[in-house]
């Protein structure tokens, strides 16, 4: 009877993930969407974001506000975030994204591991990484999936999928607006 269980169970899970798999969105779905974001052009200057990350079941653990610098040289997009969470503690983290053939992008930041790996379409920019991310006496490393989406050329909305192991462990959900230069 436990084997029947077990293998319900094992169908389901590769059953589901098959189905999950399948409905992936893929940049390429945003082709045609307007207005077109230009990573590069967006961030040079300043900008400014709020934001929080939510845990898994979706109630809000952090919210944060952000300043940031973006400055152009060659193919290379500097951006200085310095970040204010709402118990006081401030962050920064320095991006150098390269901007690569056909709206393809890398980048690298003192607490990302690895290179970021980024592809932009239409209005939208889907970019991976991984993250050390301070928690308590340590750290721990995340791969965030982040989705931003140029809604005008002043703001851009930000999901980002947090996981661990495969695991979802929440969400950052950020809102930038562009100030004139």
């Amino acid at each position: 009877m436990k084997t029947i269980k077990w293998a319900g169970l094992l169908f389901s899970v590769l059953f589901f993930s098959m189905i999950s798999g399948c409905s992936t969105v893929k940049i390429q779905d945003y082709k045609n969407e307007e207005p077109k974001l230009d990573l590069f052009t967006y961030f040079n200057g300043t900008t400014y974001a709020q934001g929080q990350f939510q845990d898994r079941s979706g109630k809000v653990m952090r919210r944060f506000s952000v300043d940031i610098t973006g400055t152009i040289e060659g193919n290379t997009l500097t951006l200085d975030e310095r970040f204010v969470y709402n118990d006081g503690e401030k962050q920064q983290r320095i991006w150098k994204i390269t901007k690569n053939a056909q709206g393809k992008y890398t980048g690298t930041a003192d607490d990302v591991i690895g290179e970021a790996k980024g592809e932009s379409a239409g209005n939208a920019l889907n970019w991976r990484y991984t993250l050390d991310l301070p928690y308590k006496d340590s750290s721990i490393h995340v791969q965030f999936d982040d989705w931003m989406y140029l809604h005008t050329q002043e703001t851009m909305m930000n999901i980002a999928s947090v996981s661990k192991w495969g695991f979802n462990v929440g969400q950052v959900t950020l809102f930038f607006n562009k100030k004139p230069l």
